[in-house]
């Protein structure tokens, strides 16, 4: 049986007895109706895990005694940072979730002439808040160890000027050249994507300037929030740990 799973954001130590932060304390207690004396696991992102106990449980608070470091990990050796523009609705928290769940590696939110949503601001820095809780709450759910960083929200043109970094650059296009599967097997991908309606032409043009290289996934024009987890798939299975 699997135990819960709850990241807490302040560094762990064994033998520590600690203060599970209100929403975890809240889910564990409230939702989970753990009992004192229940097993749990704790992570706090930088890597390994810890086997717990609810010591007690009071009106305010719930106390977590921490055991040993476990060195477990289930992270990708595919390294993939998704450039995303940010979409409407929920769709930017489902595309979130499930490319966590994928074995991203970061995520970048970028502000792009199509984003139906515009954040900006103290907005801005909330929204990106949650993306990021978003993400933590996906690694508590797959046995992630690592939370994936969620970047500052920035304008897509200012993101391309930076340098290009190691690795392969990559945007879909039906049309493309090139399908996934005919580029040689890589280690660090940057993959770019539009928001609803795509990224406009000058942004196009501006991405394969930065070296983005258009690739096809089929024939068919993929949704922004299925177009992400579609590559991120495929690349897994090509070239990351889908492959076994």
């Amino acid at each position: 049986m699997n135990l819960p799973r709850f990241y807490c954001r302040e560094a762990l130590s064994p033998g520590a007895h600690i203060d599970l932060p209100e929403p975890v304390a809240r889910h564990a207690v409230r939702v989970l109706r753990l009992p004192p004396g229940a097993s749990v696991v704790l992570f706090d992102g930088r890597g390994g895990q810890y086997e717990a106990c609810i010591e007690r449980i009071e009106k305010n608070r719930v106390v977590a005694s921490l055991g040993a470091w476990q060195d477990v990990e289930c992270e990708s050796k595919l390294a993939v940072t998704l450039i995303q523009a940010v979409q409407s609705g929920d769709k930017m928290d489902f595309t979130i979730q499930k490319a966590v769940e994928l074995g991203v590696g970061s995520i970048v939110p970028v502000d792009s002439r199509r984003s139906v949503t515009k954040l900006v601001g103290e907005r801005a820095g909330k929204r990106v808040a949650h993306w990021q809780g978003v993400a933590a709450s996906a690694c508590e759910q797959c046995g992630r160890n690592q939370v994936p960083l969620v970047a500052p929200l920035e304008k897509l043109e200012n993101w391309l000027a930076r340098p290009a970094g190691e690795g392969l650059r990559l945007i879909l296009a039906p049309d493309a050249e090139f399908a996934l599967a005919d580029l040689p097997p890589a280690t660090h991908v940057q993959m770019l994507i539009g928001a609803e309606g795509g990224l406009d032409p000058q942004e196009i043009v501006a991405a394969r300037q930065a070296g983005f290289q258009p690739v096809r996934l089929g024939p068919r024009v993929l949704r922004t929030e299925t177009a992400a987890l579609a590559a991120l798939a495929a690349m897994q299975a090509l070239w990351g740990d889908f492959k076994g």
